[in-house]
């Protein structure tokens, strides 16, 4: 008899989720990962868990179940992330034009391959807002061509709900701050979360919150997660001479901004004549406040991850530490190697809570049988977070420079550009 909770890991990385799965009394039966790194990571601590160290691409249904020695419909849980890169708010963003950002589709495919009972499926932030085609900024706005629908904010969140419904799966999804669930770390994540059998998937409650009013748990700090670690030879990369020369300046919980204003752009670099959100520039963390996300790499010039008191980055054992991972899991490669498999990495706390729902599901229909509506959710997608689904009916259509940086600064003729082609509606309903 195949066990009750085994789950098909896709895009595995170093483990987290699963690790977090785990815990919560699930079963991984096989892996999939292309990282060299990583692969030598889950061999060295899991060296009987079979891994696929081929691209999704080049993995079949066939293969994954005859690993994990079930057939079609066996299998209770499908998870993983895929490649979040071009979906994430940095970088040159190329969304689902992007052979990264289309690998949701390989997960899917997966799943409807494999008949999960349930599916799980985690990414950034950056999906919520992502645009099927990404035009740049100096590109939008008067005197430049009409927005296209697929250009859009939101488009591809569109088209992924889309395809998520042609499943036939009743689908939930939400954006979750892991520090709601004692991660010591801010680090929001959107979860889509599918039921084969339409079944009463939920969000996972949060079990902490920032500010306690009624014996409430608070969100854990970086002192509390790493204030005492300690250990022989830690283990980090260096900052360069330019950012030690300039963080020796920066205080705890200080950045860019915090330095003498003749210092701020040697700082900041070309983002000095640029806008919007900069903090991540020359930072010092703060003690009492979790941790900021954790990047695959500390001393990114706009993610900057300096301790708070010691003039260096975080090492990758407070890396760890930060995403939960149990003290004696094992990373293979260099430093850098380690940070990217760590900071890739699902926060265990998440993937925990995350399987707990699932149980809770799994025993409510064992004592009282499919709910009443289970057969008319299946296909049906929902934003199962009421603030998010509110943010997402308010979504700009696109983000423009300041009027200062524009072509033409009417407000007419912005409003114009903006109006010629009609807003696309978000494919999701409310149950």
């Amino acid at each position: 008899m195949p066990s009750k909770r085994t789950v098909i890991s896709l895009f595995s990385g170093a483990m987290g989720l699963d690790l977090g799965l785990e815990a919560a009394g699930f079963k991984t039966a096989v892996t999939v990962e292309t990282n060299s790194y990583a692969v030598k990571t889950i061999k060295l601590n899991r060296p009987k868990l079979p891994v696929i160290p081929y691209t999704i691409e080049d993995v079949t249904a066939k293969q994954l179940l005859e690993k994990a020695r079930l057939k079609k419909g066996e299998v209770c849980l499908v998870s993983g992330g895929p490649c979040c890169q071009s979906f994430s708010t940095a970088g040159k963003r190329g969304s689902l034009a992007d052979t990264r950002g289309g690998l949701f589709r390989e997960f899917t495919r997966i799943v409807a391959e494999t008949k999960p009972r349930f599916f799980v499926m985690e990414n950034v932030k950056g999906i919520l807002s992502a645009a099927v085609k990404h035009r740049t900024l100096n590109d939008r706005g008067p005197g430049t061509p009409p927005l296209e629908p697929n250009e859009e904010l939101g488009s591809a969140l569109r088209v992924i709900l889309q395809e998520l419904s042609e499943l036939g799966y009743y689908v939930i999804f939400g954006l979750l701050n892991c520090a709601d669930y004692g991660v010591p770390q801010i680090r929001r994540r959107v979860i889509f979360i599918g039921s084969r059998d339409g079944e009463e998937i939920y969000l996972p409650k949060p079990t902490h919150v920032q500010n306690p009013t009624n014996g409430e748990l608070p969100w854990v700090t970086l002192r509390e997660a790493i204030g005492d670690l300690k250990g022989p030879n830690p283990e980090a990369i260096r900052f360069s001479d330019r950012d030690r020369k300039l963080l020796k300046m920066v205080k705890e919980g200080e950045n860019w901004s915090h330095l003498p204003s003749q210092f701020q752009e040697e700082a900041l670099g070309a983002a000095f004549k640029s806008w919007g959100g900069r903090s991540g520039f020359c930072r010092r963390l703060r003690w009492d406040k979790p941790a900021p996300t954790l990047t695959t790499s500390p001393v990114g010039r706009a993610t900057t991850l300096c301790h708070p008191t010691r003039l260096r980055p975080l090492t990758t054992r407070e890396y760890a530490v930060l995403q939960q991972f149990p003290p004696n899991w094992k990373f293979e490669g260099s430093a850098t190697q380690k940070y990217i498999q760590i900071g890739n990495a699902v926060p265990t706390g998440l993937g925990k809570v995350i399987g707990n729902m699932l149980n809770d599901v799994i025993k409510n229909t064992k004592r009282n049988g499919l709910p009443v509506k289970a057969s008319k959710r299946k296909g049906l997608v929902v934003c199962a977070d009421p603030v998010l689904e509110k943010s997402l009916k308010k979504q700009p259509r696109t983000q423009l420079h300041p009027p200062r940086l524009l072509k033409s600064s009417d407000p007419a003729k912005i409003r114009q550009w903006l109006n010629a082609v009609p807003r696309q509606k978000q494919q999701f309903e409310k149950d």
